[in-house]
């Protein structure tokens, strides 16, 4: 086929080949592609060639569709017969332009492509399909599928299928309790039918035919019917038959008509068909028991059944799971899926279990979603009442109206609460001292303790009670103390309402006691209408005084906080007595509970005062000379003129104005050297320095790019015999980001011929000789090297590349001069070298004549 192809696309139908030819197009004789729809009516023209020959009187056809492809003799093609879409969907015939029977073009290849037209409709591969869905089945789990054929081309809307439900039967309610998947046609529960799809209510009976005879024989030991004729019996087997054998076909429980649509059914000319789906409902056999209830302390033989669960998966593995992790686990489960309790429960020592049944395979898979289920213990009375304490101390104030409550006895039943075994009843046995009428009620419900009479004082001050407290079996004596406690008609007064006035210096410690008060009470001692207490009530609005007391009447007048003479010079402190108890009704506290005391601050000359923003300073290491880091605040409490000083800076960077406070740099700073430094700043009087108050200020300095990365080693050698890599290492004294990862790089940008650089890590790079020289040789390279913010300098790193010895060291041969030494040189060298035989030979003579004598010394002590 030719770069150019031409497309003749025909839509009119012509009644002729001869006929109108207004949409049919002339084309050259070449390659062509052409499209037309299937079943197009026939004849059809596709298109007319021209051909430059002028001899040309026929055409001939060869290739596939050739017997419905057909041309004319004047060159026309077109359909003798419709055609239809196929997987195959072209055709390729040949033309030959023929000039008295021989070719005289050609030849050329015509394409026939045929486009699908929908018609076809989409069917089912099955007319009925059958289901089985279990009821409680969670909505979107699919249980069955429906799957549909087109045999319009895939490619195309026209065999694109969705599917949808039509209807449902039964549908009582209206409510839809199936859906499918438009995409896939499984068939799922709804939502609603969840909760909603149900089996037909049957009798149950587990074990089979066998069993349910023997169940009917336990009821009816000689039954007068036979079983075939019992009407019983037989519904009852006919119930379990089905409930074993559904057959959906036969006897479903509903029926989905269900429909697929091509064109993705959202055209009105889309073309359908439909299926039914029987459906037949399951009984869900994996349900929960519910709540169990056991009592406790059950006499029974343990292992005792509680309770049984059966998967809907024939050969389903039990496993019990504890939900609370306890170490006491009194449950089994065994293969039938009974549920054992194997031990007597306490309620008290736990009242409820929670199980968690599991149903698995041999491999440990789950094979139903896990059943939860509740174990509670039920209560028996086997526990008395206890009382809280051993004994109840209660207080009434004298003269309390009669029904007055007086307190509430606390008892305590350990068995289970709002319940028979722990409804408790009070009754009051014996009272001491005994009067007439009694003189206290307890309510036998509540346990609460109210009085029958006024009670007072000077009568009596205790008495004691015995109180029963009961349950339905179990029965505890409750000892109750009763306190009549006097009752607060008397205020506190003070010694004196005036206290006069004191001086005191602003420096005062806190703590420091000024004045000590005294009130006195006229009501019962050692209780709480006795009790005083002292507050300030006015006059300390700055909270600078507190008053401390024992409770005894005596109240000690305390600085609370540090005193300023020029904020408050003087105060006229208020002093209130009260007890802690109510007073009673009609009395109020008067003048008498009041005291008044004046107290007047001494200046005091203090120490300057530091404001609250000297702080910490941070500041860049390349901060011009002269720069102000801080201006230190403090003033004189007494205004007086204040002078500065700094300690501590040992670099010698800072310097501080003595008058103003501003702490400025002298010098360059250097991180590197100093990253973080403490100075002392010292402000005092400028007329009595011994005046003075101190701060530390902290220093720290920030990086800047002032360093660039340095070789640790500027030369290395390689061995000419077998060169090994050869690395580079850096470092900045910068930190980060200034620092590591290091760039390295030959100086003038190119690759090397001889040598290959790469980085091994943020700090090291290495040497590799890709080309060895043939003889040693030093060579002396630029490596430029660049910090992470891409500052760095060009560095010579010299690599000798040498023949090396055994060890692995360069060989270095003797020295070689070419050069004569002048005369005086060389009698000065000779003059040396004779001096230096002089003196060898003494030394050699005298350890020669030593040595012989401590020979012969030694031969003399061997023969010996």
């Amino acid at each position: 086929m030719t770069p150019v192809a031409h497309l003749c696309l025909l839509a009119l139908l012509l009644s002729s080949v001869g006929g109108s030819s207004l949409d049919a197009k002339k084309v050259p004789f070449e390659n062509v592609v052409l499209e037309v729809q299937e079943a197009t009516p026939v004849p059809y023209a596709l298109c007319q060639f021209q051909v430059s020959h002028p001899g040309v009187d026929a055409f001939r056809l060869n290739g596939e569709g050739s017997d419905a492809i057909k041309i004319s003799a004047d060159g026309w093609l077109y359909l003798d017969k419709p055609l239809d879409w196929s997987p195959n969907d072209n055709y390729l015939v040949a033309v030959e332009a023929l000039a008295h029977d021989e070719v005289a073009e050609g030849p050329i290849y015509v394409t026939l492509n045929v486009l699908d037209v929908n018609n076809h409709a989409p069917y089912f591969n099955q007319s009925y399909y059958t289901a089985v869905v279990r009821e409680k089945t969670p909505a979107g789990v699919p249980f069955a599928r429906v799957f549909a054929l087109d045999q319009d081309d895939p490619n195309t809307p026209n065999a694109q299928l969705t599917y949808s439900l039509v209807s449902q039967i039964p549908n009582r309610h209206n409510t839809a309790l199936f859906q499918v998947d438009p995409e896939t046609g499984e068939i799922s529960a709804s939502k609603e039918g969840e909760h909603e799809i149900e089996a037909r209510a049957t009798i149950r009976f587990d074990d089979g035919d066998n069993a349910l005879m023997a169940r009917f024989k336990d009821y009816c030991p000689s039954p007068s019917v036979p079983y075939e004729e019992n009407p019983f019996f037989t519904c009852v087997e006919r119930a379990e038959t089905r409930r074993r054998n559904l057959d959906p076909l036969e006897d479903p429980d509903y029926t989905l008509i269900v429909k697929v649509q091509d064109m993705g059914g959202a055209s009105e000319t889309a073309l359908s068909g439909n299926a039914r789906v029987h459906i037949a409902v399951q009984p869900n056999l994996w349900v929960s028991p519910g709540t169990i209830t056991i009592q406790e302390h059950l006499e029974e033989n343990y292992p005792q059944v509680i309770a049984k669960v059966q998967s809907n998966e024939p050969g389903a593995i039990y496993r019990l799971v504890q939900k609370d992790r306890e170490l006491r686990f009194p449950f089994q489960i065994t293969q039938d899926g009974e549920i054992l309790l194997t031990e007597e429960l306490d309620r008290e020592e736990k009242d409820m279990y929670i199980l968690a049944v599991m149903a698995e395979d041999e491999d440990e898979n789950q094979m139903e979603p896990p059943l939860e289920i509740q174990v509670v213990v039920e209560d028996v009375n086997d526990n008395a009442p206890e009382c809280a304490q051993d004994e109840t101390v209660l207080e009434v104030q004298e003269d309390e109206p009669v029904g007055s409550a007086i307190g509430q006895l606390d008892v305590h039943d350990a068995d289970e609460a709002e319940t028979l075994n722990a409804l408790l009843t009070y009754a009051i046995v014996s009272q001491r001292p005994s009067t007439s009428p009694e003189a206290f009620a307890v309510d036998a419900a509540s346990g609460r303790i109210q009085a029958l009479r006024l009670l007072r004082r000077r009568d009596q001050q205790v008495y004691s009670l015995d109180v029963r407290v009961s349950d339905p079996a179990y029965s505890v004596i409750c000892k109750v103390v009763i306190k009549v406690i006097d009752v607060n008609n008397e205020v506190p007064v003070f010694e004196q309402n005036d206290y006069g006035s004191l001086t005191v210096a602003e420096d005062a410690a806190v703590g420091q006691t000024l004045l000590s008060v005294r009130a006195s009470d006229a009501d019962d001692a050692d209780t709480g209408s006795s009790f005083v207490e002292f507050h300030i009530s006015a006059g300390d609005d700055d909270q600078a005084f507190a008053v401390e007391t024992d409770g005894k009447g005596v109240g000690h007048v305390v600085i609370a906080k540090p005193l300023d003479f020029e904020s408050s010079p003087s105060y006229k402190l208020k002093i209130d007595a009260r007890n802690p108890e109510p007073l009673t009704s009609g009395l109020e506290y008067g003048p008498e509970s009041s005291a008044f005391v004046s107290v007047s601050v001494d200046d005091v000359d203090e120490a300057p005062e530091f404001g609250p923003d000297v702080s910490d300073v941070a500041v860049a290491e390349n901060v011009t000379g002269g720069a102000v880091l801080l201006t230190v605040e403090a003033r004189d409490p007494e205004g007086k003129d204040i002078r500065f000083k700094l300690e501590g800076d040992a670099a010698g960077w800072l310097e501080i104005d003595e008058a103003t406070g501003q702490i400025r740099t002298k010098d360059k700073l250097d991180r590197e050297t100093m990253e973080t430094f403490d100075v002392t700043v010292t402000a005092y009087e400028k007329d009595n320095p011994d005046k003075f108050n101190q701060r530390v200020v902290s220093v720290r300095l920030l990086d800047v790019n002032d360093n660039s990365p340095k070789l640790t080693e500027t030369h290395a050698f390689m061995c000419l015999q077998k060169p090994e890599e050869v690395f580079l290492r850096a470092q900045d004294r910068d930190a980060a980001p200034f620092s590591e990862p290091f760039t390295f790089a030959f100086a003038h940008g190119k690759k090397s011929h001889n040598w290959e650089l790469q980085t091994v890590d943020g700090a090291t790079a290495k040497l590799i000789l890709k080309k060895t020289p043939t003889e040693d040789r030093t060579f002396s390279l630029n490596i430029n090297i660049k910090d992470n913010a891409g500052m760095g300098v060009t560095q010579s790193f010299e690599v000798q590349v040498c023949t090396c010895t055994e060890l692995g060291y360069c060989y270095v041969a003797p020295a070689e001069h070419d050069f004569k030494y002048g005369p005086g040189l060389t009698i000065g060298i000779l003059v040396g070298v004779l001096g230096f035989c002089v003196l060898a030979f003494i030394v050699a003579a005298k350890r020669s004549k030593k040595g012989g004598k401590i020979s012969d010394e030694a031969e003399r002590n061997a023969l010996m």
